[in-house]
């Protein structure tokens, strides 16, 4: 706490720059120097009692100096750069007391508050050591193959094309993509998802993963210092420091509250001395000093920002800073992209149709050939179907509607149903759609030459994760630019009800606003195509964010996993750290509040008000470590906001 409650801070180190903090909490400074506080405290009242009075009065000054030493040299510091905070009033309220003779009262304020202090350092160092533990995930050593010899080398040594050598039980030391082998990763200890992922030759292994199958050799694509693990603990580092609406709140009240107690202790002192016993004001000013303290409304909302976006990194989810969390914890409405969000990702040809004269080869050659360079997911599927397919030239994309070339001197069109006519097909086309199938027209000289069905199958979970979202109150809708009785049938089975279909990336972004109704809205999708709604939106929550820059960058939460159960599972926990930061300010100002008068007016004594002070601003710090409760997520999901 100290002069950095409620002033500007003095750069403290990070957790990059030092071990992390304290490892126990008997190992933390401040909560030692409370210890011998206390016990001197003890010993001296003890003392005293026995008739010693001499003897107990200096063990208890000792205490109250031993105590001080815990924040009196920050407020020194604060007032050598003219700064003013928390720490000069408990230090002018410590020599106050003293010089009253209330040594008790002293050395109570020095132990108590230097436990408070030492709690807060502590639960901060715990919350942000359980995030670098993520680092803990990568292995001292790697096997690394180097002109035909396998080494053992640290993760630091390897560089971008070396082969490491994966075996059964062992983790990845950096990102690469796997060359020879086949296994299952388990990566539930990054994403939080059970299931272990099957991978071959061409997929990706992340920084961390377990290898659970058979020995790989993987190609080194990134460092270890520039690896997805080692980003994802910078970026949530950087988003613990990021302040919300309610911190920018808390530090507007707290930053001008202290020289505001300060005037008006010296108001009290003044004209109670006109108006009785000037010592007696005196006093009070001294406590009015204490209980009028902010520091506990100063660290009430940083340090659950700091618990929660720690605790939901460790869930698969990165939350990007106080003011992403406040918002995700009010979101009353959530829109999902469908492809790679509702469904799987990874769409295959289920139908081919010709028409006319024209064969299934040729149907897909021509759809292969004007799908040769395009990254869309469905271009994957057509492209895998056909085997051997040229490329056409003059390829040019439309937006919104398909792609026009040339094919061994044909033009060549091919489309959604509406911008190339269906003709014959109709009925078919009509058919596959209404099954949530996605259907593309080919067509060569003005002539159809028949239809591609694909389908991206809908994610096993999707159901369940729309029922948990309804249970916390929470509506959806689904928007895709795919055609509307695909994306109704596919809504269908997940069970949403609000259906936008065929729309551009530009009518995304203006429909987020449109749902709104008074609501805050969450954006789900890839990070890519709906980058305008996921800015558009409140919040942007990006799926599969492990290892994809644009999708971290974009969005405002970033799902590492593929799992959607991760959504309703950090909407959750946004939902409970906010509860937990309104309670925390709502008790900092009722303490403040409640102490001030009393403590004006004579009502209590110095000792009383600091021990209950105390008291209010520990059982702060033990809430805010609250927001980093994980609970099973079924339960988490049916907590009522």
């Amino acid at each position: 706490m100290a002069d950095e409650c409620c002033g500007p801070q003095e750069p403290r180190p990070t957790t990059t720059q030092t071990d992390q903090g304290p490892s126990s909490w008997w190992r933390v400074r401040e909560l030692q120097l409370a210890a011998v506080a206390a016990v001197l405290l003890a010993v001296g009242w003890w003392i005293g009692s026995t008739g010693a009075e001499l003897v107990g009065t200096g063990l208890m000054l000792a205490s109250a100096v031993v105590g001080a030493a815990s924040f009196v040299p920050g407020a020194v510091r604060g007032l050598l750069r003219r700064r003013v905070g928390v720490a000069t009033l408990m230090t002018i309220a410590a020599i106050g007391a003293v010089a009253l003779g209330q040594i008790t009262e002293a050395a109570m304020l020095g132990v108590l508050f230097s436990i408070a202090e030492g709690l807060e350092h502590y639960a901060i160092a715990r919350t942000r050591r359980g995030l670098r533990a993520l680092l803990g995930l990568v292995p001292p050593t790697a096997s690394v193959l180097r002109d035909g010899t396998e080494l053992q080398i640290a993760p630091d040594e390897l560089v971008v094309g070396d082969r490491m050598v994966l075996r059964p039980g062992e983790r990845a030391a950096t990102d690469g993509i796997i060359r020879t082998g086949h296994t299952n990763l388990d990566l539930s200890a990054i994403t939080g998802e059970s299931v272990p992922v099957e991978a071959g030759p061409g997929d990706t292994v992340h920084a961390g993963a377990i290898n659970g199958g058979g020995a790989i050799e993987v190609e080194v694509t990134a460092r270890a210092s520039d690896s997805s693990l080692a980003r994802i603990v910078h970026i949530v580092e950087e988003a613990q420091d990021r302040k919300g609406v309610g911190q920018r709140l808390a530090d507007r009240i707290a930053r001008p509250l202290v020289p505001a107690i300060m005037i008006l202790a010296v108001l009290i002192a003044g004209l109670g001395a006109l108006l009785g016993d000037p010592m007696v004001w005196l006093e009070r000013a001294l406590v009015v000093l204490v209980a009028a303290s902010p520091c506990a409304l100063a660290i009430s909302i940083p340090l659950t920002v700091v618990a929660a976006v720690g605790a939901a990194s460790r869930q698969g989810a990165l939350v990007k800073g106080g003011a992403a969390l406040e918002e995700l914890g009010r979101i009353g409405i959530v829109a999902l992209d469908k492809t790679g969000t509702l469904t799987r990702n990874a769409p295959r040809v289920v139908e081919v149709l010709p028409a006319g004269d024209a064969t299934r080869d040729q149907v897909l050659t021509a759809a292969a050939a004007l799908e040769a360079r395009s990254e869309h997911p469905l271009a994957r599927a057509i492209l895998e179907a056909a085997e051997n397919a040229p490329v056409a030239d003059d390829v040019t994309a439309v937006p919104g509607h398909g792609l026009t070339g040339s094919l061994d001197g044909a033009q060549v069109r091919l489309g959604k149903p509406g911008w190339v006519d269906p003709g014959s097909l109709r009925g078919e086309v009509d058919r596959l759609q209404r099954a949530g199938a996605t259907v593309v027209l080919v067509e060569r000289d003005g002539t159809l030459l028949g239809a591609v069905a694909v389908r991206d199958e809908l994610r096993d979970e999707a159901p369940e994760v729309i029922s948990r979202l309804r249970g916390l109150n929470i509506d959806t809708a689904m928007l895709t630019g795919d055609n509307t009785a695909t994306a109704t049938a596919l809504a269908g089975q997940a069970g949403i009800t609000t259906v936008h279909a065929e729309l551009l990336p530009e009518d995304k972004a203006a429909l987020v606003g449109k749902l709104r109704n008074g609501r805050k809205i969450a954006m789900v999708g890839d990070g890519v195509n709906d980058a305008p709604a996921l800015a558009t939106a409140d919040v942007g929550i990006a799926m599969g964010a492990m290892g994809t820059d644009v999708a971290i960058e974009t969005a405002d939460v970033a799902l590492m996993g593929e799992d959607l159960r991760h959504l309703p599972q950090v909407l959750a926990h946004a939902r409970h750290a906010r509860r937990v930061m309104l309670q925390n300010v709502g008790l900092s100002l009722a303490i403040i509040g409640v102490l001030i008068p009393l403590a004006a007016f004579g009502f209590m004594g110095l000792a009383t008000v600091v021990f209950v002070h105390e008291t209010a601003e520990i059982l702060v710090i033990l809430n805010a470590i609250r927001a980093a409760k994980s609970t099973p997520l079924l339960q988490r999901v049916s907590e009522p906001f």
